[in-house]
């Protein structure tokens, strides 16, 4: 069992990249293997809605020279996948845009590769903008018909600078639960419950 966790902060050492940090730790002592994919790492290109991903209905884009293609088939593989994003200027960063944008509609004209895989979603701010993040990470597994976890409270993390991130406790309380949440879903999926 595997999941995917899809790091949509620019930044190598950030509060968002310690927590998911964090999480593997826990993902990994529950026996599920937990990988991060820094999405700081691809230069994808802007989708322009061309709809080839309709017209070929494979479940790939056009533009194969950016690793969007290998990324979506990494996602279809997996147990469960993990949106992580900081919050900038009250979105998401380009990068993590960028993905959503190409990545839901090529699996929605393709082959509706995420659906039935288990989600979560987790934002960070500085001040304010994360339930905005974490609202478009989620409405992102859902119309992807993914089984989506929640979490009392929700994992919206309030920090700016690192390691600021482990001083809002009910954030990181909502992460463990979120981990938890999957956890017991991939397990109950997988027939271990």
């Amino acid at each position: 069992m595997k999941v995917i966790a899809l790091n949509g902060s620019p930044r190598p050492i950030g509060n968002t990249t310690n927590i998911l940090n964090e999480m593997q730790d826990e993902f990994e002592r529950e026996g599920i293997e937990f990988e991060i994919v820094h999405l700081y790492n691809y230069s994808f290109v802007n989708c322009n809605v061309c709809m080839t991903c309709e017209i070929r209905g494979d479940g790939r884009c056009m533009d194969e020279d950016d690793g969007l293609n290998e990324l979506l088939d990494v996602l279809r593989a997996a147990d469960g996948i993990v949106l992580a994003s900081p919050t900038y200027a009250g979105a998401c960063p380009s990068v993590m845009q960028t993905f959503l944008e190409r990545a839901a509609l090529v699996y929605e004209k393709g082959d509706r590769g995420l659906t039935g895989k288990v989600g979560g979603a987790l934002a960070v701010c500085g001040h304010d903008g994360a339930d905005h993040v974490y609202d478009q990470l989620v409405r992102f597994m859902l119309r992807n018909g993914m089984l989506v976890c929640g979490s009392t409270p929700l994992p919206v993390i309030r920090a700016l600078n690192s390691p600021q991130y482990s001083d809002d406790v009910l954030g990181m309380r909502g992460v463990h639960a979120l981990v938890k949440g999957m956890v017991d879903t991939i397990m109950r999926l997988n027939g271990y419950a």
